[in-house]
């Protein structure tokens, strides 16, 4: 099991009380994945969150326009988390994670995540906050990366 001074690296957690990260740390799962594989599929039915713990993984989209992937965002940084969709409607993911090396990844599923959140509604404001802002930075991040494209 994760323990609860590494979830508080993770920013979305920063700042959480121990006994909140207790209940994260409980419902997390910790998993190997390969170079090549995909931790997920664009519009796949989302059903947990992701955090990078070691490794890169590469966010990709596909273009109608295009017969490529095109890179979004790349997770190279340990604590970062990616697959936001498991907590926010409409629940599909809208880009594929693949890993980029061997990875050691972190995940949540999201029910279990939201009944916490739901149940801890002054830090659920603050972790939904920093999921608004996970998703900002990804809009922008694609926005350049599809300008790039064209």
């Amino acid at each position: 099991m994760i323990s609860t001074e590494t979830l508080s690296q993770f920013s979305l957690f920063n700042g959480l009380p121990e006994s909140l990260l207790r209940e994260i740390a409980a419902i997390s799962t910790e998993a190997e994945a390969k170079q090549g594989e995909f931790v997920f599929h664009e519009g796949e039915k989302a059903d947990k969150l992701h955090f990078l713990l070691k490794g890169s993984i590469a966010l990709r989209v596909k273009l109608t326009s295009r017969p490529e992937s095109v890179t979004v965002s790349f997770i190279s940084t340990p604590f970062r988390s990616f697959g936001w969709s498991g907590i926010v409607p409409p629940f599909h993911y809208t880009s594929s994670a693949e890993c980029d090396e061997d990875s050691t990844l972190l995940s949540i599923p999201a029910d279990s995540f939201m009944k916490l959140l739901e149940n801890n509604p002054e830090h659920g404001f603050v972790v939904m906050r920093r999921v608004a802002e996970i998703v900002a930075d990804r809009l922008r991040n694609s926005h350049q990366a599809l300008l790039k494209t064209l």
